[in-house]
């Protein structure tokens, strides 16, 4: 996939078929309007191109807006790659591409410095200035400009129609097993390993304190997951077990990710380490005491590695 990173003097590329969006954790939704968008460009003879944006355009629009990202910058365009479409182009989303009337978004930016021909638009996606306009607007747009539009439509899996703020809220309820089949992958989260408070070691679980790259990427609700870990990048994954929570048993402090990994001993402090959620196991509670919560930890891990033996099986 060749990236675009569009600034005054990038070259005009040659002639595609676009669809735009913001593509926040490219799941299978994206995906597939992304597969249409292929098929129509090939069929057209034109190239293929995703048209995104660098940032969130409410942290633009909103100085005060933290988005819940399901994917950082660099997973987005790595997802996006996946697809095999051709070409990205990442604008610099700013004020003054925030005030552009969408016909005037369309012919100076779509047309003009991408040479889009064909546009594929979501079926829930609005651009231009205040979001006013809608896909009547476009094709009417399209029709004087020399841009082929069209809409697509959405996908459903298991009943729900797949969207971004549909796998953010699954996340927020710790539907993680649901929130995958709507992404097309397991939800991970990656960061450095920090030191924490030692709690778990004390209780015979070692565990290592996850710090996120991106402190605006969505942690899911507070409980026990059943998750694969990946240190510094590793192919394989190490089953382990993630408490996300605040150690209601102990000092009910501020919300941390600490990872149990089975059958690795060792400190991990300044390790890279990713967290792939498969499975949630249950809310996090406070126990009466260290050895009742000790006790629990033990047959979470049992559940977890069952849970994580059982996809392993499904593969």
């Amino acid at each position: 996939m060749n990236i675009i990173n569009l600034s005054p003097s990038t070259p005009v590329p040659p002639a595609c078929a676009a669809t735009i969006g913001f593509f926040d954790g490219v799941h299978r939704g994206h995906r597939y309007l992304i597969s249409h968008v292929i098929g129509s460009a090939r069929q057209a003879g034109l190239r293929s191109a995703v048209v995104t944006f660098a940032r969130h355009p409410r942290l633009v629009l909103h100085s005060d807006y933290r988005p819940e990202l399901l994917s950082t910058a660099e997973e987005k365009l790595a997802l996006l790659a996946q697809t095999g479409v051709d070409e990205c182009a990442v604008l610099p989303f700013d004020a003054r591409m925030a005030s552009l009337p969408a016909r005037e978004f369309m012919q100076s930016v779509l047309l003009q410095r991408l040479n889009v021909r064909r546009l594929v638009i979501g079926y829930d996606n609005r651009f231009g200035r205040g979001r006013a306009e809608g896909f009547a607007d476009y094709a009417a747009y399209g029709r004087e400009l020399g841009i082929d539009v069209e809409q697509w439509q959405p996908m459903e899996v298991g009943g729900v129609r797949v969207s971004s703020s549909v796998v953010r809220s699954l996340l927020r309820e710790g539907e993680v097993a649901m929130a995958a089949r709507c992404l097309g992958y397991t939800y991970t989260i990656g960061g450095t390993v920090a030191e924490g408070r030692h709690v778990g070691s004390r209780l015979g679980f070692a565990t290592a304190n996850l710090v996120p790259d991106e402190p605006l990427k969505l942690v899911p609700a507070g409980g026990v997951y059943a998750v694969e870990a990946r240190i510094d990048g590793s192919r394989e994954p190490l089953p382990a077990m993630t408490n996300i929570g605040r150690r209601p048993t102990f000092d009910n402090g501020q919300t941390t990710i600490e990872t149990h990994i089975m059958g690795l001993s060792g400190q991990l402090y300044g390790h890279r380490l990713s967290l792939s959620f498969v499975s949630r196991l249950r809310d996090e509670r406070k126990f009466r005491s260290a050895a009742e919560l000790a006790n629990q930890l033990r047959h979470d891990m049992e559940e977890a590695a069952a849970r994580l033996a059982e996809r392993s099986r499904r593969e």
